[in-house]
């Protein structure tokens, strides 16, 4: 578990006062960090004119530093730079809610949902929520680090891993729990859609324990394609939706 002697929403003060600014540009590291610690401990990203305040910084400095970002595939902004996901956390709702012990974060998808706890050390247990796109059937879990959660249901992922981010915010609105494998071909026939990849919770639970580790911390860096193979195969994924 990754941990750090800040509080979560914390911004490292030597960080800004020893090279944040570079040519009148925000570091985008101290940015990344401020936007991260501000989503887990509130469940909100902020708006730019809020992470300009936060970071001390100006705010056309902090919407450079957020589309930097954002070409980064750290975050995903709307037209007006505002955040939109910031995984595993999201400013919009995408069918799933995760409530912790003071916060409550709207859930990126099923992913990102079960990824939630594994994140902050302070949360060691959640409440994932969300209904059967297929039947309206609510379901919950409590999801924690120790082990995955017992239930019969099933994650669909309709995009395989090569094209997630051609649109990710669909992709993470597409990836959902249903009840059975039966509600996810009967929700895929309604549509006229192609089956994707169909896991159980063990699995899902394992693709999201460690996929974000580190992310809160200052140095976080994304998986390369090889890296991110060798972490799905080690999930117990297969097949060529994984990349394997």
């Amino acid at each position: 578990m990754p941990t750090s002697s800040l509080g979560p929403e914390a911004v490292d003060p030597e960080a800004l006062g020893s090279g944040a600014l570079d040519s009148g540009a925000l570091d985008p590291e101290v940015l990344r960090v401020a936007v991260f610690r501000r989503f887990a401990a509130r469940g909100a990203a902020g708006s730019p004119a809020e992470l300009a305040a936060l970071t001390g910084q100006p705010e056309p400095a902090v919407r450079a530093g957020l589309r930097e970002l954002a070409a980064q595939r750290h975050l995903v902004l709307d037209a007006d730079d505002r955040i939109v996901m910031a995984h595993p956390f999201s400013a919009v709702p995408l069918g799933f809610s995760v409530m912790g012990r003071a916060t409550l974060w709207w859930g990126g998808c099923a992913w990102d949902s079960f990824a939630v706890p594994h994140l902050l050390p302070d949360e060691p247990e959640v409440l994932v929520a969300t209904r059967c796109p297929a039947c309206g059937r609510p379901h919950a879990w409590s999801v924690s680090r120790r082990e995955p959660p017992p239930g019969t249901q099933v994650a669909h992922f309709p995009v395989p891993v090569a094209r997630m981010w051609d649109d990710v915010v669909h992709t993470c609105g597409g990836q959902r729990l249903f009840c059975s494998p039966d509600c996810v071909a009967a929700w895929l026939t309604a549509r006229k859609q192609q089956p994707g990849y169909v896991m159980d919770l063990a699995a899902l639970w394992r693709l999201a324990a460690g996929w974000y580790a580190g992310r809160l911390d200052y140095g976080y860096t994304r998986r390369d394609p090889a890296t991110a193979a060798a972490y799905f195969r080690q999930a117990g994924l297969e097949g060529a939706f994984w990349g394997l």
